[in-house]
């Protein structure tokens, strides 16, 4: 199969998991929302052969692994006592297919095969084949055994801590309690908290502190196979847990329906990919790991998660929460298609949508806060370190949605959500609109951690989605620095923040929005509604092409205010925000022409691996710093949809094979990248990073 083994996956586990880059040193598999994951064996470590390795899991928030093999087999003859040697095997596999996890060994007596697939948001099933080569019975003793990690690292101390973890057995398998941990950096749990490992025979165990033996006798019969079912289910509730029973009984009644149904699932993905025609397998088996990496992180629902939806990476340390506009990025690729998880997904960031009687901020009515996690911040009642009101995201949840009603035509959806993604839009204009020529700017919300000018000048960055960009530095003249502005009511009550900083990506977000929500209105027979935004965008459109446009340079750059005046931020230099226009089909065909010219151009942005976040030649250029030079795939793509809308097909193919091409390790079994040097194409900060993977999935389908 053309799709195996597209993203290496085998690892000897360790406590600390962590580089220094704060990623898994090893990749990992997962499927089905389920917040736990498995490696394979390396190779040439013979003696972890017999298992899949791991699990890591989540603590909630933060990644584990709970053991180096928790479940590893072992098998001895009866007759003679001998103890069969996996790593004498005279031909082994170990194999990651899309959806499934596989290994083979073949000794002269026996083939052992082991299967792993995910069955439920909370369960993996492994299938156990052995067959007897011999013409005589095998009589084996057949042993699972296991260990888990005592500790874990906390980034906070530096050092080794104490899980507090506890095994016990239970009826045909073991469990491991978990207890009340609270580590900010590195490790949350509760009692609650269960992993679970059943088998579907006749077990006996014993416990030995943190390691396990699960072991039965078995007779085979000459040339035939004996095949053991066991599941491993990592649940965060009582309810969850006994929920699993349930499912678990029910899959070990008919198991192979289970095998079927998930091969099913995925060869329903493969042959979205197979459908593109006259294009090589190298691009489809990149389209197929974008895949992987999209359902791998892919976490259901659980904790204060009403729904499900896709964290930015399940390998960095602190990316397993939903992000706003990471997520909306998500959902336009995987709706290709997995229809249902891009709905659950847009679901589970609205439900954190403010409303008008939110004990915390009622003034930000209609506020899509920027990220939510497992655990709600303390000021809302719980426990967690991650989750951040202070600053909303860039606005691409209309076009999110959009997109999804293109794919699926279910016009309920567009229902349920057009009245809260007007309340959206509508909260832009009312809380980061702060001159009278309807601009907005990014800013920050009324929050405990906004207490200074700093502090809310770094959630306006945040708000911004480009944490560091060059724009936004503070090197202006004294009449130019960058300054805060207080958003306030009819009433004189301050409801939020901007900077005097009119940006020229968030106008033209907006700017396509309204189209957008002209477009939904009139599938809902709200005609009004849709003319007004209609007319709304007009005056938008115009303001962006007259004054964030600078005809000498052929570029758009954001607007700092100074009391009246205002400039326009061309000594900032290019930055990615000023194609958003295109993407946006803001720009004139003349002012599309001399961005493109720009873009084209070797010393700006079309590099080795194309479409750094600054032009090249910007004093403060930086190939290796976040929003100040990589490249960003995200930005990538809509500066490649912004050639398209303005006619540049062939400039845009061109960028889209470069990002391709160049992208160190993107077509061999390295993950794919946050970001990228775009000098080198050497990729940078985080692995399996979601948005890069939609982002390329939405090129290898519409662009090359």
């Amino acid at each position: 199969m053309k799709y195996k083994n597209l993203l290496n996956i085998s690892a000897n586990p360790e406590i600390n998991l962590l580089d220094k880059n704060l990623n898994n040193k090893n990749n990992t598999f997962s499927d089905m929302g389920a917040w736990h994951g498995y490696y394979l064996p390396q190779l040439e470590n013979k003696l972890s052969y017999g298992g899949f390795k791991g699990p890591l899991i989540l603590a909630q928030e933060y990644p584990i692994n709970l053991s180096n093999d928790i479940c590893n087999i072992e098998l001895i003859n009866n007759i003679n006592n001998k103890k069969y040697n996996l790593g004498e095997s005279k031909n082994v596999k170990f194999d990651y297919y899309p959806g499934k996890l596989y290994q083979y060994y073949k000794l002269d007596d026996m083939t052992l095969e082991l299967e792993l697939i995910f069955i439920s948001p909370r369960s993996a099933l492994i299938k156990t084949t052995i067959k007897n080569n011999t013409l005589e019975n095998l009589d084996l003793n057949i042993n699972f055994k296991g260990e888990i990690f005592n500790k874990y690292f906390s980034l906070n101390d530096n050092k080794l801590k104490s899980n507090k973890l506890k095994l016990e057995k239970i009826q045909n398998g073991i469990k491991v309690l978990f207890s009340d941990i609270l580590d900010e950096s590195s490790f949350l749990s509760n009692k609650e908290m269960r992993f679970e490992i059943n088998h579907s025979v006749d077990t006996t165990t014993s416990i030995y502190e943190n390691s396990y033996q699960t072991y039965l006798n078995k007779k085979i019969k000459p040339k035939k196979n004996f095949t053991i079912y066991s599941t491993q289910s990592y649940t965060f509730s009582k309810e969850e847990s006994e929920n699993e029973k349930l499912i678990i009984e029910k899959v070990f009644k008919n198991p192979n329906s289970y095998l079927k149904l998930n091969s099913k699932r995925w060869k329903k993905y493969i042959d979205i990919v197979e459908s593109k025609k006259n294009i090589s397998d190298e691009y489809k088996k990149v389209a197929v790991k974008c895949i992987n990496t999209l359902i791998t992180n892919y976490r259901s629902s659980a904790g204060a998660l009403k729904h499900g939806g896709i964290t930015p990476s399940f390998t960095y340390h602190y990316f397993n929460g939903l992000w706003a506009w990471d997520s909306f990025k998500h959902c336009v690729a995987i709706a290709d298609f997995d229809i249902e998880i891009a709905k659950e997904n847009i679901k589970s960031i609205f439900d954190y949508q403010i409303i008008k009687d939110d004990e915390l901020r009622p003034y930000d009515e209609g506020a899509l806060i920027d990220c939510i996690f497992f655990n709600k911040s303390t000021a809302r009642g719980g426990m967690g370190f991650n989750w951040n009101e202070r600053n909303s995201k860039p606005p691409l949840a209309s076009w999110a949605v959009y997109e999804i009603y293109k794919k699926s035509n279910d016009i309920k959806f567009l229902e349920e959500m057009y009245p809260k993604l007007t309340r959206y839009h509508n909260w832009w204009y009312r809380n980061r609109c702060s001159g009278e020529d309807a601009v907005v700017s990014y800013g920050a919300m009324i929050d405990e951690k906004n207490n200074s000018e700093k502090e809310i000048i770094l959630a306006t960055t945040w708000e911004s989605g480009m944490d560091n960009a060059i724009r936004f530095d503070l090197e202006q003249s004294d009449e130019y620095k960058v300054k805060v502005n207080k958003s306030v009511d009819d009433n004189g009550t301050v409801i939020g923040y901007t900077i005097n900083q009119e940006s020229v990506d968030l106008n033209s977000y907006l700017y396509k929005e309204k189209l957008i929500l002209s477009k939904i209105a009139k599938k809902l027979g709200k005609e009004k509604e849709s003319k007004v935004y209609i007319e709304e965008s007009i005056k938008i459109k115009n303001y962006i092409n007259q004054y964030m446009y600078d005809d000498e340079t052929g570029y758009y750059y954001d607007i700092r205010r100074s009391l009246e005046k205002k400039k326009l931020l061309i000594n900032s230099g290019k930055g990615c925000e000023g194609f958003i226009p295109l993407w946006a089909n803001v720009a004139t065909y003349e002012q599309a022409k001399k961005v493109r010219d720009n873009i084209m151009d070797e010393n700006k942005f079309n590099t080795f691996m194309p479409i750094p976040t600054v032009s090249k030649n910007n004093k403060k250029y930086n190939p290796i710093d976040y929003w100040r030079g990589p490249v960003w795939l995200d930005q990538a793509l809509f500066l490649i949809e912004g050639l398209e809308n303005y006619g540049y097909y062939q400039d845009a193919k061109i960028i889209a094979k470069k990002l391709f091409n160049n992208a160190k390790g993107l077509m061999e079994k390295e993950p794919i990248r946050e970001n990228y040097n775009p000098e080198t194409g050497e990729g940078l900060n985080a692995t399996n990073f979601s948005w890069s993977a939609a982002a390329y999935y939405i090129m290898y389908k519409d662009i090359l």
